[in-house]
């Protein structure tokens, strides 16, 4: 038995290719527990067969451990795929979609079946997770199951030396999907038709809806800033970057920076958004002054068609989704929401099963860190050391995923995205059910964050009185350390270094720049980022400028002129009056140690952003600025509280002497200094040597990169969230490891 990642990623075909090979008989079958084979023939033979599968297991795979038990067989005179079976209880891996390999790009421009077909495929490439239901995998339990395969199809499907010997997905130009073109006048799927439209419609500055590979994207010229900006204002986004979709490595590396690393992710099979630094600008609206460019090659046969007729090296390419809501998969949802959007609507007549918006990636450290882990990643399992089987952890607030436990594995789901509205938590309760379904999950226990106003959290409430099963509440910070740990497989006390913008602490208030003592099953707040006023709660995090006059009313002298600050010019009297007077009579002006709301802060101040027309904007465009040339800091107060009274004053004194990228490094260098002489500190007192560094500020690839390598100089270990995301898209994993030890 082979169990692992060897499903949907051509193993049976390629175990048939090597019984051919080394001339031995028997069969192969898929189970819901793995692959099982069975191998006729001399012990030679066996032992090359067996060397020959780790050695050469197809590139998507991933084999965690092969089973042998000696048996005498005599009864088989070829080899076969046989009939999969179905052992309940017992789930093997369900492979991420794959993008369309090489051998399939040159089929769909020379095989007479497949000529520009858009959904061209074999056992090595094309659509798993998004249209798989149930295990084991095999096409009636996909939606490519309403599809009929055609004489040449069945041949291909059934010929134990091509490439697509059970490829479930399958298909060609006489019996698979087909894509439709509509717009107010018109609807029709001749291909070649669909494919002139479109270039006349990107070189004509129109938007186009076009539904990919885990649900619908909004594409435009990336070069047309009319037409870009046309798109913010039609999708009600005001600046937040939009991704973009390269023709090839040539065009990316003519528009950005690119090291080997990112050259190696862009290009992998699971072709996520990278996060790469400008070289030559695009349309000023696509990244809207950030120094930084989300990039993607195409993924999708039909995105490769494209460019073939297209002669605009790269489009916009992103979510299809109204402000705030998941991405749309649904046609008629589509044609619907986005009317008013999309002057055209290019669908496809199979249905996406499981929505999977695009991952995004940075590389940090020379490593890729996954600021959204989806498409092409999910529903790849973090191994564990410890027991979660039965374990539903729901995750946080912001950027939701849940987590479910089976055996020692974690299913993460995709990315379900900010619980703020209807459509996020159905999509999230939709997206449980097909987890539960696919891999068989009945979940025995609850986990979710302390909040007690979080939906996910009222949802987890709700299961445990329905299911009459136990439910822990986990603190938000500890459960970030805890996912990073759980990846590297750490379970002794550490010292856990968590830094984001939100999160609900243990004393009611408002945690965020927190260095905690921590193992898996419990945590102790060592010290943390001095409390701020956030004047207004939610507001000030919309209207950065609240924050940093809280700073400012907190550190600085009562007789300090904020009209020398330029930022604070373009802002009504009235306006900073009234925030002054929440300050001093405690209206409405929660406590926060958010190390978030520090950069929120500085950015302000800096007049980077006064006020925030999406997440994390203010530091966001603080580090976009950072001058990485200066090794000066500012000076800091790190006695518990730490306090940066020292640190406002001191960037105060360099406005209008020193230049902004300048300040801005001194400010990030400041808070890498600040990690490094308290994690000194702890370890001068605890004995504890390892770090871990988790939370949404650690997306951050200056402060990180300029934070670890510090502490790596002074002999620290040092872990970072790799397999996911470091902020809240991580936390569920942080929650279910937790509550394993907690609960079990």
């Amino acid at each position: 038995m082979i169990r692992g990642l060897v499903q949907g990623v051509g193993f049976r075909p390629f175990i048939c290719r090597l019984a051919a090979k080394h001339n031995l008989f028997g069969e192969v079958d898929n189970r819901t527990d793995g692959v099982s084979v069975i191998i006729q023939g001399d012990l030679r033979s066996a032992d090359h067969f067996s060397n020959d599968i780790l050695q050469n297991a197809p590139p998507a795979s991933q084999i965690k451990s092969i089973e042998i038990i000696p048996t005498e067989i005599t009864n088989y005179d070829r080899f076969m795929i046989a009939k999969s079976k179905d052992h309940y209880g017992h789930i093997t891996e369900v492979s991420p979609d794959i993008a369309v390999c090489d051998e399939c790009l040159h089929d769909m421009a020379n095989d007479p079946e497949r000529i520009d077909y858009p959904f061209v495929n074999c056992t090595n490439c094309g659509p798993r997770f998004s249209i798989i239901e149930e295990l084991p995998y095999d096409r009636p339990k996909t939606t490519m199951r309403s599809f009929t395969m055609c004489r040449h199809c069945r041949v291909e499907y059934n010929n134990i030396l091509d490439r697509r010997f059970h490829a479930q997905p399958v298909a060609c130009n006489n019996c698979g999907p087909v894509y439709t073109y509509k717009d107010d006048s018109e609807s029709f799927s001749d291909i070649r038709n669909i494919l002139g439209e479109i270039v006349i419609q990107i070189n004509g500055g129109k938007i186009i809806a076009i539904k990919g590979l885990g649900g619908y994207h909004l594409m435009c010229d990336a070069l047309n800033n009319k037409v870009v900006s046309e798109l913010r204002e039609r999708k009600q986004r005001d600046a937040k970057p939009f991704a973009v979709m390269f023709r090839d490595m040539d065009a990316v590396k003519e528009y950005c920076i690119v090291n080997d690393e990112e050259a190696k992710e862009l290009t992998s099979w699971r072709r996520p958004v990278v996060i790469l630094k400008q070289k030559k600008p695009l349309s000023e609206s696509v990244s809207n002054g950030l120094n930084t460019t989300g990039a993607m090659l195409p993924y999708m046969p039909f995105h490769y068609l494209i460019f073939r007729k297209l002669n605009n090296p790269v489009v916009v390419m992103t979510s299809g989704n109204i402000s705030d809501e998941p991405v749309i998969s649904d046609d008629k949802k589509a044609e619907s929401e986005f009317r008013n959007i999309a002057d055209s609507f290019i669908s496809y007549n199979r249905e996406i099963l499981n929505r999977v918006d695009d991952s995004v990636v940075r590389i940090i450290n020379n490593k890729p860190s996954l600021i959204r882990r989806s498409r092409g990643y999910v529903p790849r399992p973090v191994d564990l050391r410890l027991d979660v089987d039965g374990i539903v952890a729901l995750g946080a607030e912001q950027k939701n995923t849940f987590c479910i436990g089976k055996g020692h594995q974690a299913l993460m789901s995709q990315h379900i995205g900010d619980l703020k509205n209807q459509a996020t938590f159905e999509f999230l309760t939709e997206s449980i059910k097909r987890f539960s379904i696919l891999f068989r999950f009945k979940p025995s226990y609850i986990a979710c964050d302390l909040h007690p106003d979080y939906l996910s959290a009222r949802y987890a409430e709700s299961l445990e009185s329905d299911l009459q099963i136990p439910l822990v509440k986990i603190q938000h910070h500890h459960a970030h350390i805890a996912s990073c740990m759980a990846e590297h497989g750490i379970e002794d006390k550490i010292i856990g270094i968590s830094m984001d913008g939100t999160g609900y602490g243990t004393d009611g208030n408002i945690w965020g720049g927190e260095f905690l003592i921590a193992d898996l099953g419990s945590f102790e707040r060592y010290d943390h980022f001095d409390y701020i006023a956030l004047p207004g709660g939610d507001k000030a995090v919309n209207e950065p400028w609240r924050i940093a006059l809280s700073f400012i009313h907190r550190y600085c002298s009562r007789s300090f002129d904020l009209k020398l600050i330029p930022a604070f010019r373009q802002i009504d009297d009235a306006k900073i009056l009234m925030v002054i007077e929440m300050l001093e009579k405690n209206i409405n002006s929660p406590l926060s140690s958010g190390a978030g709301r520090l950069f929120d802060a500085v950015s302000a101040i800096l007049g980077l952003c006064t006020t925030a027309s999406f997440d994390s904007e203010a530091p966001m465009r603080l580090e976009s600025v950072a001058d990485s040339g200066t090794e000066s800091f500012y000076p800091f107060n790190k006695g518990g509280p730490i306090s940066f009274g020292d640190t406002i004053n001191a960037v105060l004194a360099d406005i209008g002497e020193t230049p902004v990228p300048i300040i801005s490094a001194k400010f990030h260098n400041t808070i890498a200094h600040v990690i490094l002489e308290l994690s000194e500190k702890i370890r001068n007192e605890k004995n504890l040597n390892t770090v871990i560094l988790s939370g949404g500020v650690f997306q951050n690839r200056y402060l990180t990169e300029r934070s670890m390598n510090l502490l790596l100089r002074k002999g620290f270990n040092v872990y970072l969230n790799h397999q996911v995301p470091s902020n809240d898209g991580g936390i569920s994993l942080g929650q279910l490891v937790i509550a394993s030890k907690l609960l079990k």
